[in-house]
């Protein structure tokens, strides 16, 4: 048995197959979503804002609280949109969805959302930006856990 074990891993050596991990498509962002840039950076939101976002906590299983701060352009909080976030897995796409949950506004006007992480693995969380009712943008941030 020893022997068969060793002579597979030898003809996957040797004959350069790449790991199973570069068999896998990246994951894609929720149709009609822009990817984010990495967290933390400022993000534009229509001519006179931009946001930026992280988690409070780097995300683990369980409940991990995302961030979002909206800014006029001369840097001061805006309170006046209204911001949605669904997470899911893109590989899984709808079995651990939590459906469009509206974010909390916090008293430092600070955008809260609880995100359930349930399984490690491909995760995005699609946010929506609203003002007046109208979505402004829409951005998907795709992480691994």
């Amino acid at each position: 048995m020893r022997l068969i074990v060793f002579s597979v891993v030898l003809a996957v050596v040797f004959c350069g197959m790449p790991p199973a991990s570069s068999f896998a498509a990246p994951p894609a962002a929720k149709p009609g979503y822009q990817i984010l840039p990495k967290s933390g950076e400022k993000v534009p939101l229509g001519a006179k804002h931009y946001f930026t976002y992280a988690f409070a906590k780097a995300p683990k299983l369980g409940t991990s609280i995302l961030r979002v701060e909206i800014f006029t352009r001369d840097g001061v909080h805006d309170t006046s949109f209204a911001v949605k976030g669904d997470a899911d897995m893109p590989s899984m796409r709808g079995m651990h969805s939590s459906g469009d949950q509206n974010f909390a506004l916090s008293a430092k006007g600070v955008y809260l959302l609880p995100v359930q992480l349930v399984m490690p693995g491909d995760w995005e969380v699609a946010l929506t930006f609203l003002k007046e009712g109208k979505a402004l943008f829409r951005g998907s941030y795709l992480f691994d856990l």
